[in-house]
């Protein structure tokens, strides 16, 4: 059972925390204080037990077992997956596919979807603020056809240009994929804004939503578009599960990903033919306590309440951002309008992976480096960035430690 956060009360930080054992944890001699939740968040009381139940009482393959482990298995996956349906607003949990996370998921959609409709010359456009997981996967399936892909770029700001973005859609474009919010920057994207300019043009829109999962209620529907992908690690579920929704059509017109058992509906040595969604895309023995976790995550998620987890957030983002622009030489990157709970920046007399070890040692943790954004890195033009990036359980004062922490990196970084 999650603390609820009610309209008119103060949000139940103190009381939240105590959900989160490893926050009682000590590095180096000191509390931590955990500032990198757009990696991965940590997790419930409620979450650990999901799981541990499962495997106390109620483990078993699924599906095919008619014996009462695996009926009770089976039951507890299934209802996951009309759980997930539910917090993303989907009609039907049919539409529901379980991944190991937002990488499998945007894999799956590239493979299945590119091999269905690109062809040569056609486009598959992206941002310039994507992550590796969402443009490596379009390469891979576009250049053997002979398509193309195409970044639509980011201004100075770290929004998305739009008129540029509207420019490079054209009559090839076959293929939109945009991320909902960069692990990077924080920016959100104005999703259902892209979504009906890239249908305009025809296009099928797949979104990578694995940082709004945490933050910001999900309505596929309303959103409007093909497919959406999410990671349970980043919700405060465990790893290795995640989930990609697809429009029901589509999945029955797409060509399956993974040949195996359970995605099948008759195998021939002359002609196999496949189970219909979302069986189609799930060979092979699943992560069968995952799903479960992973709606009791959601189920902790909306016991807080997304609404107020997102205005928690936006109190200690924005605070961060007013206390990180009072350090000289500090350069905060990212400034759009609407933005999440990350703060990436830069110190001018220190490298980042030196700021964040030195940061350790005061018991901060915070994440150093490009973030699977290479293209976004040299858009700035800096090799990597420290990013501070909060959750539902960080206060201000783990703030202030990080801003403790950064000064005294200052000592010994300046002559």
């Amino acid at each position: 059972m999650s603390p609820s956060a009610t309209p008119g009360s103060a949000y139940p930080v103190d009381r939240i925390r105590e959900d989160f054992p490893i926050l009682r944890e000590e590095v180096r001699g000191h509390r931590i204080a955990y500032l990198d939740n757009a990696a991965s968040s940590q997790k419930p009381l409620s979450v650990l037990d999901a799981v541990e139940d499962v495997y106390h009482h109620g483990y078993a393959n699924i599906h095919r077992g008619v014996h009462v482990l695996a009926e009770r298995a089976t039951a507890h996956y299934e209802r996951s997956r009309r759980r997930m349906a539910a917090f993303i607003g989907s009609g039907s949990a049919d539409e529901v596919i379980f991944v190991r996370g937002t990488t499998e998921g945007l894999n799956l959609a590239a493979s299945c979807l590119g091999r269905h409709v690109l062809r040569e010359g056609d486009e598959v456009l992206l941002t310039e603020m994507e992550h590796h997981s969402n443009i490596v996967p379009w390469q891979m399936v576009a250049g053997p056809v002979g398509a193309r892909v195409l970044a639509a770029p980011v201004t100075d700001a770290g929004e998305l240009d739009l008129d540029a973005f509207a420019a490079l859609l054209s009559d090839r474009t076959r293929i939109v994929s945009v991320v909902h919010i960069s692990n990077a920057l924080g920016t959100v994207n104005p999703v259902r804004k892209i979504v009906r300019m890239a249908k305009e043009r025809g296009a099928y829109v797949v979104v990578d939503g694995a940082q709004a999962a945490p933050h910001h209620p999900i309505r596929v529907r309303e959103l409007g578009c093909d497919f959406y992908a999410l990671s349970g690690h980043k919700m405060y579920g465990p790893s290795g599960i995640g989930v990609l929704w697809g429009r029901r059509e589509l999945l029955e017109a797409i060509p399956p990903w993974q040949g195996g058992g359970e995605m099948i509906e008759r195998v021939r040595f002359d002609r196999t033919t496949y189970a219909p969604p979302p069986a189609k895309f799930e060979a092979g023995t699943p992560n069968i306590a995952g799903p479960v976790g992973l709606a009791a995550a959601a189920d902790y998620l909306e016991g807080v309440g997304l609404e107020a987890v997102a205005a928690h957030e936006r109190t200690v983002r924005e605070y961060a951002e007013e206390r990180l622009g009072d350090v000289p030489g500090l350069r905060i990157l990212g400034a759009a309008d609407e933005k999440a709970a990350v703060v990436s920046f830069v110190l001018e007399d220190a490298h980042p992976h030196d700021l964040g070890t030195v940061l350790d040692h005061a018991g901060v943790a915070v994440r150093t480096g490009h973030h699977c954004a290479q293209p976004l890195m040299d858009r700035f033009q800096v090799p990597a960035t420290v990013r501070a990036s909060f959750g539902l359980y960080n206060t201000t004062a783990e703030v202030d430690r990080l801003v403790a922490g950064i000064e005294a990196a200052l000592e010994i970084f300046r002559p």
